[in-house]
């Protein structure tokens, strides 16, 4: 399959997840309307829908119906997208574009933006908590899956890595230090997303680990070529500014290792990545593909 055919495929898969994402966000003249226009403009800014893909792609490599994934798989863009009204608030990365677009306290102002953030995050596990109320009694692993994404959005997540990243100029100094801070800030949210879909096939613990472990080094290999790409990028593809880690004067893999060891690790994680999955057979194709798919993305 070519990279051409790869991206339709995505492309199809993110519009299931937007047409859910629709029907589960409130309506923009719900009142207090301001609230849910902001909510919205955020979410449908655009977006490959990683997270909720890889979590419904999760399912179907376990052997379960990806539909029966798909209100988490939400929560997982939800989740996202509010930590991303955050990053870009003015005592975060003070980013006045994202995907194109001005930033949510750009159009709504920094009250609003942070509410917004606040609502998409609730509302994200407002969904996990319907799907183990209508699956734990058939599956009962499930019953970890609200306090697995909790752990994954906390101080020993994605706050967490935050946190690390605004301390981090002038005191980050090792690989292992970055690796640590991105596990938490990016990965946290892929693990949790790819095993939160394998939880609703009801996935084994064997399939449970594999998969795990895939979603590790994916998540390792996006964040890699993440600060690549606001080296290296192209500005109207990325949809905002490129240079934003270094003007934040922030420790990235490229700062830190150069731009060809920094890809030759990015490629060394997705090739971890996909052997990860070879226990699997083609139901696991798409995972490999989108495995792939991080070391050639220019957005």
């Amino acid at each position: 399959m070519t990279g051409r055919d790869y991206l339709a495929d995505l492309s199809a898969r993110a519009r299931l997840v937007d047409t859910a994402l629709d029907r589960y966000l409130p309506p923009e003249d719900a009142p207090p309307a301001v609230i849910h226009r902001a909510m919205r403009y955020s979410v449908f800014a655009g977006g490959k829908r990683l997270r909720p893909v890889l979590c419904l792609a999760a399912c179907e490599a376990s052997g379960g119906d990806p539909a029966d994934a798909m209100p988490a798989a939400c929560a997982f863009e939800l989740i996202h997208t509010y930590s991303l009204i955050h990053d870009d608030l003015p005592a975060m990365d003070n980013d006045d574009l994202r995907r194109g677009r001005p930033t949510s306290h750009r159009v709504f102002g920094e009250a609003i933006a942070i509410l917004a953030g606040d609502a998409l995050l609730t509302l994200g596990f407002s969904l996990l908590g319907a799907c183990v109320r209508k699956g734990a009694p058939e599956r009962p692993g499930l019953l970890s899956l609200v306090e697995e994404t909790a752990q994954a959005c906390g101080t020993a997540g994605l706050i967490g890595g935050q946190v690390a990243d605004l301390q981090a100029p002038g005191r980050m100094t090792s690989l292992a230090e970055l690796e640590a801070v991105h596990r938490a800030k990016t990965g946290a949210l892929f693990r949790a997303a790819v095993r939160a879909g394998a939880l609703m096939a009801g996935a084994g613990t064997d399939v449970l680990e594999t998969l795990t472990a895939f979603a590790e080094r994916f998540g390792l290999a996006f964040q890699i070529t993440d600060d690549i790409l606001d080296i290296a990028g192209d500005e109207e593809k990325l949809g905002k500014p490129v240079g934003s880690d270094r003007r934040n004067e922030k420790v990235t893999f490229v700062s830190l290792l150069g731009l060809d060891e920094a890809r030759r690790r990015a490629r060394i994680a997705v090739e971890t990545a996909v052997s990860a999955l070879d226990g699997f057979g083609r139901e696991a194709d798409f995972l490999r593909r989108t495995a792939l798919f991080v070391l050639a993305r220019e957005f």
